[in-house]
């Protein structure tokens, strides 16, 4: 018997979603209300510098009224939570306490600037990569660099290429040591990285099904990584193309581009629903339409590959 599809939408709960936040959780609610799965809905609250938790409650009740409801998860429990990852440090600590007795992890104590210096040179999209500078020092000079500075915690990867196939986007492989270099899992200050969490936490809430943004893409081998080193089933990936502005600059919620405070004091949930379906190929035009309607329809073949131009037109419907 074929196990029910388990899939997430994981925010960040660090200001009001925009439309192409929504976007994400249009396409990962489709995806598994289509299979009759079952939707959970995570906080991923790590940062306590960015996110409030006047955020999150803003943020469901925006779902709501999209139309967006979740079976498991914030506000509604469940037996896998707690599902804000602020409530979860105990088991990101058991994680890395595994890593740590395994050997797989060690002491970074590189400032920013030293980061940098003993980087390889940059990936095309513009990432450093760690060259291990840390990795080698002896139990004497952690000891010393200790009474310095609080250290990062990196994991240690091997010259060995991950490769998966993403539902939507194909096959995608890289190099962890030569494309990614040792990353970190703990930050100074004792914060857990969102590599670590949400790896950990996939496992632990049953995911078999992550759709997110395209800009995550080249995260996944290293999560891989992660799930196996923690004896953690993979789920499997989609990753979706991102909305961008006319001017081909992404949406982001720092410059407010059509939040969902405007989007909501603007438009009825359905115009955004209809707007987002057809920027998705799902329908043939931008019109009204609820998003359960949307579920018997619903195909990934019709969603584009490449990035989203907004035109100025769909932002008028949505807005005037």
């Amino acid at each position: 018997m074929e196990e029910t599809v388990r899939g997430r939408f994981a925010p960040s709960p660090s200001g009001r979603m925009h439309l192409g936040n929504v976007f994400t959780a249009l396409l990962a609610w489709l995806s598994v209300r289509a299979s009759g799965g079952t939707m959970v809905l995570r906080m991923e609250d790590l940062d306590p510098d960015r996110c409030r938790a006047e955020y999150a409650e803003v943020l469901a009740d925006d779902l709501r009224w999209l139309g967006l409801d979740w079976d498991e998860g914030y506000q509604k429990g469940g037996p896998h939570g707690p599902y804000l990852q602020s409530e979860r440090t105990f088991y990101y600590k058991e994680c890395f306490e595994h890593l740590e007795a395994e050997g797989l992890v060690y002491p970074c104590f590189c400032t920013r600037a030293e980061r940098l210096a003993a980087s390889a040179p940059h990936r095309s999209d513009g990432r450093n990569i760690y060259t291990g500078r840390c990795r080698s020092l002896s139990s004497a000079q952690r000891a010393q660099r200790a009474g310095e500075r609080d250290p990062a915690w990196r994991v240690v990867v091997p010259d060995e290429q991950v490769s998966f196939t993403d539902g939507h986007m194909g096959r995608y492989e890289e190099n962890l040591l030569t494309d990614c270099g040792d990353f970190i899992v703990r930050r100074s200050d004792g914060v857990y990285a969102y590599q670590l969490a949400v790896a950990a936490d996939d496992g632990a809430m049953k995911i078999s099904q992550v759709v997110r943004g395209m800009d995550l893409l080249d995260s996944t081998p290293r999560q891989i990584y992660l799930y196996r080193l923690l004896g953690l089933p993979v789920p499997a990936f989609f990753h979706v193309p991102l909305l961008v502005a006319p001017d081909g600059r992404r949406l982001s919620k720092r410059d407010r581009d059509l939040d969902m405070e405007a989007l909501r004091a603007n438009s009825s949930p359905e115009e955004v629903i209809g707007t987002l379906a057809f920027l998705a190929g799902q329908t043939d035009r931008p019109e009204p339409v609820q998003a359960r309607e949307l579920i018997p329809h619903f195909r990934w073949d019709r969603v584009p590959q490449k990035d989203i131009k907004t035109e100025t037109d769909i932002f008028d419907y949505c807005t005037d």
